[in-house]
């Protein structure tokens, strides 16, 4: 949120949903939410803060690890999905979202799923990462607010 609010200054408007307490900032375009992504419920609470239409969803979720790496990453893309479903929902025509996936067996369908919400998508492997890590960022650019053809994707 300090990173999006250095982007944005007191111009844009930032909501943070986070499962966890996020520690109040300073900044008066900024308001959080207690929720859990995956509640079919979370959708009407962002709502409910009066911003229509978002220009970014950005989506840091990972689940709790439980070692079997099948399991995490099934769970993690669930949670990307969830995060997809509410960008949709949120953003305005030509919005960004950025989201974390795990690498695995899922990778394949999720990025199909995107590419039929976004103009172009972009895979991200951030310097910060470390290179064993199997974490990656879906960039979805240009968000096709009522799926339109999907032919000028980038990959």
């Amino acid at each position: 949120m300090q990173a999006a609010h250095q982007i944005v200054g007191n111009q844009g408007y930032l909501l943070g949903v986070d499962k966890e307490p996020i520690a109040e900032l300073p900044f008066d375009n900024i308001n959080t939410l207690e929720a859990d992504i995956s509640d079919g419920k979370t959708l009407s609470s962002i709502l409910s803060f009066g911003q229509s239409k978002y220009d970014v969803v950005l989506s840091d979720v990972a689940p709790n690890v439980s070692g079997v790496w099948e399991v995490d990453h099934a769970r993690q893309i669930e949670l990307a999905r969830c995060a997809l479903r509410i960008a949709c929902s949120v953003l305005r025509p030509s919005g960004n979202f950025l989201v974390k996936v795990f690498q695995g067996s899922e990778i394949n369908d999720f990025r199909d799923e995107m590419k039929s919400h976004f103009r172009v998508l972009r895979i991200v492997k951030p310097p910060a990462s470390r290179a064993e890590s199997a974490e990656l960022y879906f960039l979805g650019l240009d968000f096709l607010d009522s799926v339109e053809s999907t032919a000028d994707y980038l990959v």
